[in-house]
């Protein structure tokens, strides 16, 4: 067993003039019965925008408090101790950039150890332990809740969660421990494994009381009084804490193993086995069933240890900085007091993907949305849709009826194009070929006034080109959403070598007003998430009509990490658009890209590939199979040689994307990839991952990064 008392920690606090410090506050409540509650408040004296943090000096210091307070319980002076944050938010955890400057696995170590020294007294103070948790709680933030003997909420709270398998890491200061053992095997998986892995879901607190992370919960108004009181009532024994969810014997011998089991074969299904995070995880939350607290934390100090020193943890903060620092301060975006005011949108077209354009710029922006389209049933049809999908949402309780009612009055639908004329933002959705686009916007022109902006969405052609024969080609801007458009958190801004800064300026704008990251880009064939994904599903598509069968294929590109393999990203963006990029990645890179005819006759089949339960391509139909064996070779490629392919055409395409301007810094492109391609954390978009395979020394003698990201050794 650990004592964590015996272990010198002065490694981990030699170092933290940069830390800022939150502090544990301490003030005495007289309860209504008489007793006496110690209530500490965490506050790094920062105001909400920057909560409160947990590294190694703020650790140690609130390890002293909470042995102040064992000795006034000892002498008497107190019989409880409460946890609470300062406004909105109890803490966010701790600091991962001090994380991973730990320097050693030897002192990633005493991180946990520290974690599980100060967070363990809250089990033995003498008195019971309360967490008022009254605003956001990641993290270690939620483990002080777990750690403590009671937990309140506050039911305005922002967010609760554990995302550490988010991150490449688990949670290490007890909640891998903790958690199934209040709550149970099924709920702790998805509140450490689940959630994390669906774009790092947080639970709201209704949900963690549901769930029994939480005893009660209480309004924002009254919520510390409210808790005080429940406090002493449990105290005093008036107010009983039953914990339904908690696991019995039954479970643990039962249901845990087979829920164990079936998690497993779930990840492995959906995220292949490369992700490490999430298997440690789940060995972690399956040894939990049995053994001591103590054990538990030991295994969590040694997991930790090993995930923060780990390659994909340096990965994953790369990107988590790319996220929330780059994404919200594009490169190259011009000064927004250039843009021109939107307050009326038109959308070129009333399909699916035009609909779904208007359901987000009048959720999002609230003003008027036009859309047009050839005649009035494909424009009934389109308002319909988005009718429905408001409906959908304020059934949801997503929406109040006023608001769905006025939501709805904004979207309207014509055939009459002269309702263009006091739109401020113009963008088509329309067939991806560029003498319909040309067209369309040949005609808005003429009614919009000269200011109006005007936005493509081409995944893949030219916007110059588009814009060629527009009198004024300069308001013209890319403006490319990914599916699903209400989901995917990038645009890619396009500037052709006329767009003017007002344009520009204008599409960030609005791309920030729709709750969008948007990245800059130079036009560029494909410019950068479809031009890396053409990569991807050319060498696929070779690998295929050399002789190798699909499931193969599929296999060979697990290493990647990538959340579904390339046939299934092709059918998930469907055939034809997928046929269509390979032609014009083709007619622009000849030499680099990879195209085949037959992909055109497959994408007319109704159905392609099969899949598993869990969307994993399996092999193709018995309609497609025969179409490729009449153009396919007979010379399977094995795993390695299309993993290296890809590996280096990835690598090859990126470096000369940065060569040609495409982007400012190969961060850009990691950026597009994570937000546009759902490429995953654990490889910080792709440059990282190619600087530690190999693919960038082989393909140009260099590295991406300097030094490249990497784990820390030793």
């Amino acid at each position: 067993m650990t004592n964590y008392e015996e272990i010198d920690f002065s490694p981990i606090l030699a170092d933290t003039a940069d830390e800022v410090i939150t502090h544990a506050r301490v003030r005495d409540v007289t309860l209504a019965s008489g007793k006496v509650l110690a209530l500490v408040t965490l506050d790094n004296g920062r105001d909400h925008t920057r909560p409160n943090t947990l590294g190694p000096a703020t650790m140690a210091a609130l390890g002293d408090t909470l042995d102040g307070l064992k000795a006034r319980a000892a002498a008497g002076e107190i019989q409880a101790v409460g946890v609470t944050g300062k406004q909105y938010i109890l803490a966010a955890g701790a600091d991962l950039s001090d994380i991973s400057k730990v320097g050693s696995k030897a002192n990633a170590k005493l991180v946990a150890q520290l974690g599980h020294k100060v967070f363990g007294k809250l089990g033995g103070l003498g008195v019971p332990t309360f967490a008022f948790v009254n605003g956001l709680a990641l993290g270690g933030g939620l483990e002080i809740a777990l750690n403590s003997d009671y937990r309140t909420v506050d039911a305005s709270a922002a967010a609760i969660a554990l995302p550490e398998v988010f991150l490449g890491i688990i949670p290490g200061w007890g909640g891998a421990y903790l958690l199934p053992n209040l709550i149970g095997i099924e709920n702790a998986l998805e509140v450490v494994v689940s959630n994390p892995l669906k774009q790092n879901r947080m639970l709201k607190p209704q949900q963690a009381f549901d769930l029994g992370i939480m005893d009660a919960i209480f309004p924002a108004a009254t919520f510390l009084e409210s808790s005080l009181a429940w406090a002493d009532g449990v105290l005093t024994g008036a107010t009983k804490v039953e914990r339904k969810n908690q696991p019995g014997k039954i479970e643990r011998t039962v249901k845990w193993p087979v829920a164990i089991k079936m998690a497993r074969g779930m990840l492995e299904s959906k995220i292949g086995t490369v992700p490490r995070s999430p298997y440690v995880a789940l060995d972690l939350l399956e040894k939990a069933k049995g053994g001591t607290k103590e054990e538990g934390f030991a295994r969590e100090d040694e997991a930790l240890a090993d995930l923060v020193t780990g390659d994909q943890f340096a990965a994953s903060m790369y990107a988590f900085d790319l996220v929330q620092k780059r994404a919200k301060r594009p490169v190259g975006a011009p000064d927004k007091a250039l843009a021109k005011k939107v307050t009326k949108v038109g959308i070129i077209g009333a399909g699916l993907m035009a609909s779904q354009f208007a359901l987000l710029f009048v959720r999002k922006l609230q003003v008027p949305v036009l859309i047009t389209d050839l005649d009035q049933a494909r424009v009934d049809k389109g308002v319909a849709y988005i009718h429905d999908e408001i409906g959908k949402l304020e059934a949801k309780g997503r929406l109040d009826a006023d608001t769905a009612n006025q939501l709805r009055a904004l979207v309207t639908g014509t055939t009459d194009k002269s309702l263009y004329a006091d739109c401020d933002f113009v963008i088509e959705a329309v067939f991806e070929e560029v003498g319909v686009k040309q067209q369309v916007f040949g005609e808005i022109e003429k009614i919009v006034a000269e200011d109006a902006v005007l936005a493509t969405n081409t995944s893949s052609l030219s916007v110059e080109e588009i814009g060629s024969k527009l009198a004024h080609p300069e308001r013209l801007v890319g403006f490319h959403f990914f599916n699903p458009v209400a989901v995917m958190p990038l645009i890619e801004i396009v500037k052709t070598p006329v767009t003017t800064e007002a344009a520009l300026s204008t599409a960030f704008v609005v791309a920030r007003g729709l709750g969008k990251n948007a990245v800059l880009t130079a036009d560029a064939p494909g410019f950068v998430v479809n031009r890396l994904l053409a990569k991807v599903m050319g060498e696929a598509a070779r690998a295929v009509y050399e002789g190798t069968p699909v499931a193969d294929v599929e296999k060979a590109f697990a290493p990647l990490g990538l959340p579904m393999g390339p046939f299934q990203l092709i059918d998930l963006v469907g055939w034809k658009v997928a046929a269509h990029v390979q032609d014009t990645m083709v007619h622009a890179f000849p030499d680099r890209f990879y195209a085949n005819e037959n992909f055109h006759a497959l994408a007319e089949l109704p159905a392609v590939v099969e899949k598993d339960k869990g969307g994993r391509v399996t092999g193709f139909t018995k309609a497609a199979a025969k179409l490729v064996k009449e153009a396919a070779g007979s010379a399977p490629a094995s795993a390695d040689t299309i993993l290296r392919r890809v590996q280096d055409g990835l690598a090859t395409e990126i470096k000369l994307m940065l060569d040609e301007g495409v982007v400012p810094e190969v961060e850009d492109i990691d950026l597009c990839l994570i937000l546009g391609a759902g490429w995953p954390f654990i490889d910080g978009g792709a440059s990282p991952y190619l600087d530690r395979e190999g693919a960038s020394e082989r393909t140009f003698g260099d590295t991406f990064h300097h030094p490249p990201i990497r784990g820390i050794a030793g």
